[in-house]
């Protein structure tokens, strides 16, 4: 049978015996060289990540470095286009620092008084409102005083027959006086009618007691207020008998005005009080609310108890308050601040002004070129406004309080007054010398258009 000549012809490949290739083409081979290519894969990824976290630690130990798209410094090309950074300083003082104690206090009542009824009686009338203010001496309920007049009169009765006895025995006892000096009677007479007189001079002393007696009862039987304060809910409604030994009174009044406040301190405070009320101080008490937001009222420190808790290592004070207006409540709950001490001329700079990091409390100084300084400070007391400083600036720096989130240490800064624009009308933070101030911000394109004059123009502020 003819064959095709035009079909092409396969060669079968001689079998390689791997035993005598080199070692060397065999590491050459595919499927040898992908276990190198992963290995360099995992060590670049790992290079990546421990690139990462050193930035991270680096970051952290540089809390003051913020990081910039240009830098901060104005010191290259790229600090000439973003300009000077906006900020709000304020000068180093010096003044007066209060020093506070702080503890939590429990208004109580100056006096509370129980009114009870001191006769026997029916209520006829409630003179007074639940919650009324109610003065000393105002009659608040009248008892039945009917049975009370009636005993008046019948001791008024028995002493005017008391009074007629008294006045025919004293005759007596005169006629007998002149009847034995002319020795008509016996002597024994006359000590008779003597002893007489003095029996119905007794019984007048009686009959007298048992009138203010009566009297006293129809005083007793209009029920008055004791004390000035708020009568609160009424216990017992008109038209009961009450007695004289019930148990449960029938009204009771607060004093509010003045009040006063129990409150505590650790013991490690209490020397700096005692110092100064054996001094004859009188340290000032301000009374905030449950969420030491508002001052509710002013007082005085008037005296501390004589012992400390040991359970919970704090010492009781009692303070008294005018409570001119009724902010303060019985049984209400407070924050007190207790001014013990005043330091004076001391150096104090807002509390906006303190920033925290790693290396402590630190503040940003401009200096004379307009560039700014981190300073660490020790900051001592510090007040609803400002921070007394004990080290670290001199008096009449000026210290950035607005704007340090963006500086970094020799960073340029602009001053600008507190809520005014950071880019005030015309400035072009594009621009290399717009960066100067607000006077060359309409001349921004014109200083941008040469890169070089951007450090000029940012020097020249």
């Amino acid at each position: 049978m003819p064959t095709n000549t035009n079909q092409p012809e396969f060669k079968t490949m001689p079998e390689v015996d791997h035993q005598d290739v080199p070692a060397q083409h065999l590491a050459a081979s595919p499927s040898s060289r992908k276990p190198k290519k992963r290995g360099l894969i995992w060590v670049v990824f790992l290079l990546m990540v421990a690139g990462v976290a050193g930035y991270a630690v680096w970051r952290a130990s540089h809390p003051a470095a913020v990081v910039r798209g240009a830098g901060g410094g104005g010191g290259g090309r790229g600090g000439a286009q973003l300009g000077p950074v906006p900020v709000v300083v304020s000068k180093v003082t010096r003044s007066s620092i209060p020093v506070f104690l702080n503890g939590l206090g429990n208004v109580t009542a100056f006096y509370t008084v129980t009114v009870k009824s001191r006769v026997d009686g029916q209520i006829m009338k409630v003179d007074f409102n639940e919650g009324d203010l109610v003065h000393e001496g105002q009659v608040l309920i009248e008892i039945d005083p009917r049975p009370y007049q009636v005993q008046l009169e019948l001791a008024e009765g028995t002493l005017a027959r008391d009074q007629a006895m008294l006045n025919n025995a004293k005759l007596d006892l005169q006629r007998y006086q002149t009847l034995l000096a002319q020795d008509a009677i016996p002597k024994q007479q006359l000590d008779t009618q003597t002893a007489l007189v003095a029996q119905y001079e007794g019984n007048i002393k009686q009959d007298t007691a048992n009138i203010d007696s009566a009297k006293l009862n129809l005083t007793y039987a209009k029920v008055t207020a004791p004390i000035t304060g708020v009568v609160g809910l009424r216990q017992v409604d008109p038209g009961n008998i009450v007695h004289a030994s019930d148990t449960n009174g029938m009204i009771v009044i607060t004093q509010l005005q003045p009040i006063s406040v129990l409150f505590t301190i650790p013991e490690d405070n209490l020397p700096q009080v005692t110092q100064k009320l054996r001094a004859g101080a009188h340290l000032p008490v301000d009374a905030y609310n449950r969420d030491n937001s508002k001052k509710v009222a002013s007082g005085m420190l008037v005296t501390l108890d004589n012992q400390i808790d040991s359970t919970t290592g704090t010492s009781k004070l009692k303070a008294v308050f005018n409570n001119t207006y009724n902010a303060l409540f019985p049984q209400q709950f407070v924050n007190i601040r207790l001014l013990v001490d005043t330091l004076g001329n001391q150096q104090v700079v807002p509390n906006v002004a303190v920033q925290n990091g790693q290396q402590g409390s630190f503040i940003y100084v401009v200096d004379d070129d307009s560039r700014v300084h981190l300073k660490t400070v020790r900051v001592g007391i510090a007040t609803e406004t400002s921070s007394q400083i004990l080290g670290g600036v001199s008096d009449g720096d000026r210290v950035v309080v607005d704007g340090t989130d963006r500086l970094i240490e020799g960073a340029r800064v602009r001053v600008r007054k507190a809520g005014e624009l950071d880019n005030p009308p015309g400035f072009d933070p594009t621009a290399g010398g717009g960066g100067g101030g607000g006077k060359r911000g309409g001349k921004g394109k014109k200083g941008g258009g040469n890169s070089k004059k951007g450090p000029g123009g940012a020097d020249s502020q």
